[in-house]
């Protein structure tokens, strides 16, 4: 028997101008999608003119510049449109959709979405449901007691997972992939018997819990910092009455 960590997995992220879901923008972003391990990626890259400047910071990190994005991006509307389409079409067919902390990357999509779309994820999933597997959740509940970060980079060089060129949408996305197949055979005997559905479920529990004690350690640090325990969407704002 197959077991889901070597099975159909998609896999999804973006590079942003920044780190705010609520106002930053998408400025690239990739879609890894494998029939099974070790078989071949196929592999889906946007770029996206964001239409506002991207801060020197986040060039840093990502490499995209505001005149490289003027010249090469497209607008955003139609390609937050293709991409939502693209992660609903990943869903119909039932393919679990990796992405390392689910939160920022799937709620700054459902924001673009509305922002440029009058629509969210939840519109252009319509009776199909996104079944995410999350590494960063994963690995925080499988492994708790570890000391240390839990970035992309860190994880990847816990699990021997190769990770080259970080910080560019499509490596970033296929390292993922990787990563939770490594987190799958690691943890098979508390994993093999879930399915991709049920863990969905579990990881949203996992996860509040997780924002629970980080939100604890934040107030007995004096930290004045919000920990959403939302997962892996988080819920639109309610502009005040």
């Amino acid at each position: 028997m197959t077991h889901w960590y070597e099975g159909p997995l998609a896999a999804f992220d973006t590079e942003t101008t920044g780190v705010d879901v609520e106002q930053d923008r998408i400025v690239s972003a990739a879609l890894v999608v494998q029939d099974s391990a070790g078989g071949r990626a196929r592999v889906t890259r946007w770029l996206v003119n964001p239409g506002i400047p991207v801060p020197v910071g986040a060039t840093e990190i990502h490499g995209l510049t505001d005149d490289h994005l003027q010249r090469n991006g497209r607008w955003p509307a139609p390609v937050v449109e293709e991409i939502a389409r693209a992660l609903a079409e990943q869903s119909t067919a039932g393919r679990p959709l990796v992405v390392m902390n689910a939160p920022f990357d799937l709620t700054l999509l459902d924001r673009e979405l509305r922002r440029h779309r009058a629509s969210s994820l939840a519109g252009y999933l319509g009776d199909a449901s996104l079944c995410v597997l999350d590494p960063r959740v994963l690995d925080k509940h499988l492994d708790r007691y570890r000391k240390g970060r839990r970035t992309l980079t860190d994880l990847c060089e816990l699990y021997g997972v190769v990770l080259d060129g970080a910080h560019d949408a499509a490596a970033d996305a296929a390292a993922s992939l990787e990563l939770v197949r490594a987190v799958g055979r690691r943890f098979a005997t508390r994993l093999e018997r879930l399915t991709p559905a049920e863990l969905h479920t579990l990881q949203a529990v996992w996860h509040a819990a997780q924002a629970r004690g980080l939100q604890a350690w934040f107030a007995k640090s004096g930290t004045p910092e919000t920990v959403d325990p939302a997962w892996p969407l988080r819920p639109e704002l309610r502009a005040a009455a």
